[in-house]
Protein backbone atom coordinates (compact mmCIF):
# COMPACT_ATOMS: atom_id res chain seq x y z
CA UNK A 1 0.00 0.00 0.00
CA UNK A 2 1.95 2.99 -1.02
CA UNK A 3 2.48 6.70 -1.09
CA UNK A 4 5.77 8.56 -2.48
CA UNK A 5 6.66 11.88 -1.16
CA UNK A 6 7.28 13.58 2.37
CA UNK A 7 9.79 12.79 5.40
CA UNK A 8 10.04 10.33 7.25
CA UNK A 9 8.72 11.43 10.02
CA UNK A 10 5.75 13.14 8.80
CA UNK A 11 4.61 10.17 7.26
CA UNK A 12 5.20 8.02 10.07
CA UNK A 13 3.48 10.50 12.49
CA UNK A 14 0.12 10.16 9.63
CA UNK A 15 0.41 6.44 9.62
CA UNK A 16 -1.57 5.26 12.90
CA UNK A 17 -3.26 2.27 12.25
CA UNK A 18 -5.02 -0.43 14.33
CA UNK A 19 -4.40 -3.69 13.65
CA UNK A 20 -7.65 -6.19 12.80
CA UNK A 21 -8.45 -9.25 14.83
CA UNK A 22 -4.81 -8.52 16.48
CA UNK A 23 -5.44 -11.15 19.30
CA UNK A 24 -6.81 -13.71 17.48
CA UNK A 25 -4.13 -13.44 15.04
CA UNK A 26 -1.36 -13.66 17.67
CA UNK A 27 -3.08 -16.52 19.50
CA UNK A 28 -3.21 -18.42 15.75
CA UNK A 29 0.56 -17.85 15.02
CA UNK A 30 1.98 -18.39 18.13
CA UNK A 31 2.72 -21.90 18.15
CA UNK A 32 4.66 -21.85 14.60
CA UNK A 33 8.18 -23.27 14.95
CA UNK A 34 11.29 -21.13 14.40
CA UNK A 35 12.18 -19.45 11.72
CA UNK A 36 11.09 -17.13 8.81
CA UNK A 37 7.33 -15.38 8.77
CA UNK A 38 6.33 -13.37 5.83
CA UNK A 39 4.33 -10.40 6.75
CA UNK A 40 2.69 -10.17 3.45
CA UNK A 41 0.89 -6.91 4.21
CA UNK A 42 2.54 -5.54 7.13
CA UNK A 43 1.29 -2.16 6.89
CA UNK A 44 2.26 0.00 10.07
CA UNK A 45 3.50 -3.07 11.36
CA UNK A 46 0.89 -3.76 14.17
CA UNK A 47 0.63 -7.38 13.49
CA UNK A 48 4.13 -7.82 13.07
CA UNK A 49 5.40 -5.87 16.30
CA UNK A 50 2.17 -8.05 18.64
CA UNK A 51 3.32 -11.01 16.96
CA UNK A 52 7.14 -10.61 17.75
CA UNK A 53 6.74 -10.01 21.24
CA UNK A 54 5.14 -13.13 21.58
CA UNK A 55 7.69 -15.00 19.40
CA UNK A 56 10.95 -12.90 19.41
CA UNK A 57 12.83 -15.94 17.62
CA UNK A 58 10.91 -15.23 14.22
CA UNK A 59 12.47 -13.53 11.52
CA UNK A 60 9.97 -11.61 10.10
CA UNK A 61 9.76 -10.65 6.33
CA UNK A 62 7.16 -7.51 5.95
CA UNK A 63 5.97 -6.26 2.51
CA UNK A 64 3.70 -3.73 1.30
CA UNK A 65 2.87 -1.53 -1.86
CA UNK A 66 2.88 1.69 -0.20
CA UNK A 67 6.44 3.41 0.68
CA UNK A 68 4.70 5.23 3.76
CA UNK A 69 3.31 1.93 4.99
CA UNK A 70 7.03 0.67 4.36
CA UNK A 71 8.65 3.87 6.55
CA UNK A 72 6.04 3.46 9.17
CA UNK A 73 6.83 -0.36 9.77
CA UNK A 74 10.20 0.27 9.45
CA UNK A 75 9.95 2.37 12.09
CA UNK A 76 7.74 0.30 14.31
CA UNK A 77 9.98 -2.66 13.99
CA UNK A 78 13.35 -1.39 14.43
CA UNK A 79 15.47 -3.27 16.70
CA UNK A 80 13.17 -6.51 16.09
CA UNK A 81 15.56 -7.77 13.84
CA UNK A 82 12.84 -7.35 10.46
CA UNK A 83 13.25 -6.98 7.15
CA UNK A 84 11.03 -4.60 4.99
CA UNK A 85 10.84 -4.50 1.78
CA UNK A 86 8.98 -1.91 -1.00
CA UNK A 87 6.73 -4.88 -3.00
CA UNK A 88 3.08 -6.53 -3.30
CA UNK A 89 2.39 -9.68 -2.36
CA UNK A 90 2.48 -10.71 -6.24
CA UNK A 91 6.19 -10.35 -6.23
CA UNK A 92 6.97 -12.32 -2.71
CA UNK A 93 8.45 -15.00 -4.22
CA UNK A 94 10.76 -12.68 -6.11
CA UNK A 95 11.45 -11.33 -2.67
CA UNK A 96 11.80 -14.43 -0.56
CA UNK A 97 14.69 -15.56 -3.69
CA UNK A 98 16.85 -12.68 -3.20
CA UNK A 99 16.48 -12.80 0.51
CA UNK A 100 17.73 -16.61 0.13
CA UNK A 101 14.57 -18.02 2.38
CA UNK A 102 13.24 -21.20 0.92
CA UNK A 103 10.72 -22.35 3.83
CA UNK A 104 8.67 -20.21 5.92
CA UNK A 105 6.73 -21.16 8.87
CA UNK A 106 4.34 -18.79 9.13
CA UNK A 107 2.50 -15.75 6.99
CA UNK A 108 -0.16 -13.44 7.72
CA UNK A 109 -2.01 -11.46 4.64
CA UNK A 110 -4.04 -8.46 5.59
CA UNK A 111 -6.39 -7.08 2.78
CA UNK A 112 -8.09 -4.03 2.05
CA UNK A 113 -7.72 -0.40 2.31
CA UNK A 114 -6.14 0.87 5.34
CA UNK A 115 -7.07 3.79 8.08
CA UNK A 116 -4.33 6.19 7.14
CA UNK A 117 -4.75 5.36 3.29
CA UNK A 118 -8.63 6.47 4.02
CA UNK A 119 -8.02 9.27 6.33
CA UNK A 120 -5.30 11.27 4.29
CA UNK A 121 -7.66 12.80 1.43
CA UNK A 122 -5.22 13.50 -0.67
CA UNK A 123 -4.83 9.69 -1.58
CA UNK A 124 -8.34 9.54 -2.92
CA UNK A 125 -10.09 6.45 -1.33
CA UNK A 126 -12.60 8.28 0.78
CA UNK A 127 -16.16 9.44 -0.50
CA UNK A 128 -16.26 11.77 2.91
CA UNK A 129 -13.27 13.53 2.07
CA UNK A 130 -12.37 16.05 -0.89
CA UNK A 131 -9.70 14.77 -2.55
CA UNK A 132 -8.02 14.07 -6.15
CA UNK A 133 -9.47 10.89 -7.37
CA UNK A 134 -6.23 8.78 -6.90
CA UNK A 135 -6.84 5.31 -5.72
CA UNK A 136 -2.83 3.90 -6.18
CA UNK A 137 -1.64 1.86 -3.14
CA UNK A 138 2.02 2.74 -5.00
CA UNK A 139 2.19 6.02 -6.64
CA UNK A 140 4.56 4.98 -8.83
CA UNK A 141 2.13 2.85 -10.58
CA UNK A 142 0.05 5.02 -13.59
CA UNK A 143 -3.35 3.56 -13.37
CA UNK A 144 -5.26 5.65 -10.95
CA UNK A 145 -8.72 6.37 -10.71
CA UNK A 146 -9.09 9.27 -12.52
CA UNK A 147 -8.24 7.47 -15.44
CA UNK A 148 -11.20 4.43 -14.59
CA UNK A 149 -13.58 7.42 -13.70
CA UNK A 150 -13.09 9.23 -16.35
CA UNK A 151 -12.28 7.20 -19.45
CA UNK A 152 -13.22 3.90 -19.20
CA UNK A 153 -16.71 3.18 -21.44
CA UNK A 154 -19.50 2.86 -19.01
CA UNK A 155 -20.02 -1.27 -20.00
CA UNK A 156 -16.38 -1.66 -17.88
CA UNK A 157 -17.49 0.57 -15.24
CA UNK A 158 -20.80 -1.18 -14.86
CA UNK A 159 -18.50 -4.36 -14.97
CA UNK A 160 -16.09 -3.66 -12.46
CA UNK A 161 -19.39 -1.96 -9.91
CA UNK A 162 -21.19 -5.49 -9.63
CA UNK A 163 -18.16 -7.62 -9.74
CA UNK A 164 -15.76 -5.53 -7.25
CA UNK A 165 -18.95 -3.67 -5.47
CA UNK A 166 -21.92 -5.99 -5.94
CA UNK A 167 -23.41 -3.06 -6.73
CA UNK A 168 -27.26 -3.20 -7.64
CA UNK A 169 -27.13 -0.27 -9.83
CA UNK A 170 -23.98 -0.72 -11.88
CA UNK A 171 -25.58 0.85 -15.12
CA UNK A 172 -27.53 3.26 -13.82
CA UNK A 173 -24.14 4.66 -11.87
CA UNK A 174 -21.75 4.08 -14.84
CA UNK A 175 -23.82 5.87 -17.37
CA UNK A 176 -24.10 8.62 -14.52
CA UNK A 177 -20.82 8.93 -14.50
CA UNK A 178 -20.10 8.76 -18.14
CA UNK A 179 -22.64 11.93 -18.59
CA UNK A 180 -21.23 13.90 -15.68
CA UNK A 181 -17.26 13.95 -17.16
CA UNK A 182 -14.93 14.95 -16.63
CA UNK A 183 -15.34 14.31 -12.53
CA UNK A 184 -12.35 16.53 -10.92
CA UNK A 185 -12.50 14.84 -7.53
CA UNK A 186 -13.97 12.40 -4.94
CA UNK A 187 -16.39 13.96 -3.45
CA UNK A 188 -17.78 15.18 -7.11
CA UNK A 189 -18.01 11.45 -8.03
CA UNK A 190 -19.56 10.47 -4.43
CA UNK A 191 -22.12 12.98 -5.37
CA UNK A 192 -22.82 11.30 -8.72
CA UNK A 193 -23.32 8.06 -7.52
CA UNK A 194 -25.53 9.42 -4.38
CA UNK A 195 -28.10 11.16 -7.69
CA UNK A 196 -27.50 8.21 -9.55
CA UNK A 197 -28.96 6.15 -6.89
CA UNK A 198 -32.82 5.81 -6.76
CA UNK A 199 -34.20 7.97 -3.60
CA UNK A 200 -35.59 5.26 -1.15
CA UNK A 201 -31.84 2.90 -1.62
CA UNK A 202 -29.92 5.93 -0.24
CA UNK A 203 -31.31 5.94 3.55
CA UNK A 204 -30.39 2.17 3.62
CA UNK A 205 -26.67 0.22 3.33
CA UNK A 206 -24.47 3.05 4.80
CA UNK A 207 -23.15 5.94 2.19
CA UNK A 208 -23.99 5.35 -1.47
CA UNK A 209 -20.60 5.67 -2.74
CA UNK A 210 -19.43 2.76 -1.00
CA UNK A 211 -19.34 0.38 -3.22
CA UNK A 212 -18.15 2.48 -6.37
CA UNK A 213 -15.23 3.86 -4.40
CA UNK A 214 -15.00 0.01 -3.53
CA UNK A 215 -15.09 -1.37 -6.68
CA UNK A 216 -12.87 1.34 -8.38
CA UNK A 217 -10.08 1.02 -5.63
CA UNK A 218 -9.88 -2.64 -6.47
CA UNK A 219 -9.75 -2.27 -10.45
CA UNK A 220 -7.36 0.46 -9.89
CA UNK A 221 -4.95 -2.03 -8.02
CA UNK A 222 -5.69 -5.07 -9.29
CA UNK A 223 -6.37 -6.55 -6.07
CA UNK A 224 -8.50 -9.71 -6.63
CA UNK A 225 -6.44 -11.67 -9.03
CA UNK A 226 -2.93 -11.39 -7.24
CA UNK A 227 -4.82 -13.37 -4.15
CA UNK A 228 -4.47 -16.60 -5.95
CA UNK A 229 -1.12 -17.15 -6.70
CA UNK A 230 -0.02 -15.54 -4.04
CA UNK A 231 -1.72 -17.73 -1.08
CA UNK A 232 -0.64 -21.24 -3.25
CA UNK A 233 3.06 -19.54 -3.26
CA UNK A 234 2.90 -19.03 0.54
CA UNK A 235 1.44 -22.06 0.94
CA UNK A 236 3.98 -24.07 -1.02
CA UNK A 237 7.01 -22.33 0.69
CA UNK A 238 5.34 -23.39 4.42
CA UNK A 239 7.11 -25.98 6.18
CA UNK A 240 5.13 -28.89 8.38
CA UNK A 241 3.23 -27.63 11.50
CA UNK A 242 3.56 -23.27 10.07
CA UNK A 243 0.76 -21.38 10.37
CA UNK A 244 -0.97 -18.54 8.35
CA UNK A 245 -3.99 -16.17 8.51
CA UNK A 246 -5.74 -14.20 6.03
CA UNK A 247 -8.03 -11.44 7.10
CA UNK A 248 -10.75 -10.25 3.90
CA UNK A 249 -12.76 -7.27 3.68
CA UNK A 250 -15.78 -7.89 1.36
CA UNK A 251 -17.35 -11.18 -0.26
CA UNK A 252 -15.00 -11.19 -2.99
CA UNK A 253 -11.81 -11.58 -1.35
CA UNK A 254 -12.95 -14.06 0.75
CA UNK A 255 -14.59 -16.14 -1.58
CA UNK A 256 -11.40 -16.31 -3.57
CA UNK A 257 -9.69 -16.88 -0.35
CA UNK A 258 -11.90 -19.57 1.29
CA UNK A 259 -12.01 -21.30 -2.72
CA UNK A 260 -7.72 -21.44 -2.14
CA UNK A 261 -7.92 -23.10 0.89
CA UNK A 262 -10.79 -25.39 0.59
CA UNK A 263 -8.80 -26.69 -2.53
CA UNK A 264 -5.55 -27.03 -0.59
CA UNK A 265 -7.26 -28.35 2.12
CA UNK A 266 -8.92 -31.21 -0.04
CA UNK A 267 -11.57 -30.14 0.19
CA UNK A 268 -13.47 -29.17 -2.88
CA UNK A 269 -13.08 -33.04 -4.33
CA UNK A 270 -16.49 -34.38 -4.61
CA UNK A 271 -15.33 -38.17 -3.20
CA UNK A 272 -14.67 -36.67 0.07
CA UNK A 273 -18.10 -34.77 0.60
CA UNK A 274 -19.56 -38.39 -0.23
CA UNK A 275 -17.44 -40.30 2.15
CA UNK A 276 -15.56 -42.21 -0.60
CA UNK A 277 -11.68 -42.86 -0.89
CA UNK A 278 -9.93 -39.62 -2.58
CA UNK A 279 -9.88 -39.88 -6.44
CA UNK A 280 -6.42 -40.93 -7.84
CA UNK A 281 -5.92 -37.65 -9.01
CA UNK A 282 -6.41 -35.63 -6.27
CA UNK A 283 -3.30 -34.17 -4.56
CA UNK A 284 -3.72 -35.54 -0.33
CA UNK A 285 -4.69 -32.15 1.46
CA UNK A 286 -1.32 -29.77 1.71
CA UNK A 287 -3.05 -27.72 4.83
CA UNK A 288 -5.32 -28.22 7.95
CA UNK A 289 -8.10 -25.37 8.08
CA UNK A 290 -8.00 -24.00 11.83
CA UNK A 291 -10.94 -22.73 12.28
CA UNK A 292 -12.90 -24.87 9.90
CA UNK A 293 -14.92 -21.86 9.01
CA UNK A 294 -14.06 -18.07 9.40
CA UNK A 295 -14.11 -15.59 12.54
CA UNK A 296 -15.66 -12.37 13.45
CA UNK A 297 -14.37 -9.82 15.11
CA UNK A 298 -15.51 -9.38 19.10
CA UNK A 299 -17.77 -6.82 20.30
CA UNK A 300 -15.49 -5.45 22.09
CA UNK A 301 -13.45 -4.93 19.06
CA UNK A 302 -16.36 -3.32 17.10
CA UNK A 303 -16.99 -0.81 19.80
CA UNK A 304 -13.23 0.37 20.12
CA UNK A 305 -12.94 -0.16 15.99
CA UNK A 306 -16.01 -0.28 14.15
CA UNK A 307 -14.06 -0.26 10.66
CA UNK A 308 -13.23 -3.64 11.62
CA UNK A 309 -16.88 -4.42 10.96
CA UNK A 310 -16.23 -6.50 7.69
CA UNK A 311 -13.45 -8.47 9.17
CA UNK A 312 -13.10 -12.56 7.90
CA UNK A 313 -10.57 -14.27 9.79
CA UNK A 314 -9.59 -17.48 8.14
CA UNK A 315 -6.85 -19.45 9.11
CA UNK A 316 -4.98 -23.19 8.27
CA UNK A 317 -1.94 -24.91 9.58
CA UNK A 318 0.56 -26.95 7.38
CA UNK A 319 0.62 -30.53 7.12
CA UNK A 320 3.45 -32.66 6.99
CA UNK A 321 4.01 -36.16 4.93
CA UNK A 322 2.68 -38.50 7.96
CA UNK A 323 0.04 -35.46 8.42
CA UNK A 324 -1.08 -35.69 5.03
CA UNK A 325 -1.52 -39.15 4.68
CA UNK A 326 -3.50 -39.45 7.87
CA UNK A 327 -5.57 -36.56 6.63
CA UNK A 328 -5.80 -38.21 3.55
Amino acid sequence: MNMNGGTTTAIDSRYVHHPVMVAEVVEHLSTVPSGAFLDATVGGGGHARALLNARPDLSLIGLDRDPSAVEAATTALAGRGATIRHASFAQLDDVLDALGVPRLVGSLFDFGVSSPQLDQPQRGFSYRQDGPLDMRMDCSQQLSADEVVNKWPASELARILRAYGDERYANRIADAIVAARPIASTTALAEVVREAIPAPARRRGGHPAKRTFQAVRIAVNDELSQIEPALEAVIDRMAPGGRGVVLSYHSGEDRIVKRVLRRQAGLNDESRFRGLPPSASQPPPAIELVPRGSRRPSSAELADNPRASSARFRGFCKLGNDQTEGAA
